[in-house]
């Protein structure tokens, strides 16, 4: 390529990406590579690390956990799987203030009885808590920073939410909220995605299988359905929260949905429906310096095949 192209071809990079963006921004990859097993390897969550730029992606088939960085395009085994730290599976993944990495066990106990529900790890990979819910057939989905510092899980078997807080070394978990009689539990995953209300007095959950947003407040626990103007959520997975916007992954409909929340997460606007890749089905995201880095799943191969990939989407779009 000559020079004349590449400089156009970077020019219009950064003006697809916005006015400003530099040529550095421009240039970081729109794709992450991720490693797999021989026999196939299948993934679910995110969490973004924003002081050092990391990125950590949960494998489904074997519980692996994935680190990569921003500016360069593969990630490596950050955790082993196959029953380390008794972790046979991980599903939904964030990162704290601290830097301390918390992995949602989905199945991990109903599967293997008596093995944890859930793990904390440093940034070192340290193992810090190990833990289990003390609630049967727990499926624990996903997981937010509460403004207080502790982790918020959702439970896709029942309409609950655990927190997971340290105080003085000593983690704890906890039954947070059960909606029990408010949220009725229908066949498939229940409740999911979960974010904070714009006003961080609340938590925004995702039930995807019936495609409705629920409103936990922070204060009481107490659930509310929220009034979301009769948008199309069926497949509700993921959710991205950026002051008043909502982004809604909706895996096995291939679609980006974006809504306007209200300050305190009780009403919700569709602002536009953005069909994804109609190749890959996309679990969740994180937004990272501009971009949601999304999950591609391969929930759709009954046999995974590489390439095995963290894909990036436009939230503009």
């Amino acid at each position: 390529m000559s020079v004349r192209s590449l400089s156009a071809t970077l020019a219009l990079s950064a003006a697809l990406l916005g006015a400003g963006a530099s040529t550095a921004f421009a240039a970081r990859p729109t794709t992450y590579e991720l490693p797999g097993d021989p026999g196939g390897s299948k993934f679910e969550g995110i969490g973004y690390d924003a002081r050092t730029k990391a990125y950590y992606v949960s494998e489904t088939t074997g519980g692996e956990i994935h680190r990569g960085q921003l500016r360069t395009g593969a990630a490596s085994e950050w955790l082993a799987g196959d029953g380390t730290d008794g972790r046979w599976t991980a599903r939904g993944i964030t990162v704290d203030a601290q830097g301390r990495v918390y992995v949602a066990g989905g199945p991990n106990s109903i599967d293997h009885p008596g093995a944890p529900d859930l793990w904390v790890y440093g940034r070192d990979g340290r193992l810090l808590a190990a833990l289990r819910t003390g609630v049967p057939s727990a499926f624990l989905n996903d997981v937010v920073i509460g403004p207080d510092g502790a982790a918020y899980f959702t439970n896709s078997n029942a309409p609950q939410v655990f927190r997971v807080a340290e105080r003085h070394g000593r983690w704890t978990v906890s039954t947070w909220a059960d909606a029990t009689a408010t949220i009725e539990t229908a066949a498939g995953f229940n409740l999911g995605g979960i974010v904070l209300s714009p006003d961080r007095k609340a938590l925004v959950v995702a039930q995807g299988n019936v495609g409705k947003l629920w409103r936990f407040d922070l204060r009481t626990g107490k659930a509310s359905a929220i009034d979301t103007g009769g948008a199309d959520l069926v497949n509700a997975d993921g959710l991205v929260q950026q002051g008043t916007r909502l982004w809604v992954v909706r895996n096995f409909s291939k679609v980006l949905t974006t809504l306007r929340l209200s300050p305190d997460g009780t009403t919700a606007r569709l602002v536009r429906a953005t069909p994804t890749d109609p190749d890959r089905v996309l679990t969740t995201a994180k937004l990272a310096q501009g971009r949601l880095l999304a999950i591609d799943s391969k929930f759709d191969e009954a046999t995974a095949t590489p390439p095995y990939q963290v894909v990036t989407l436009d939230p503009r779009r």
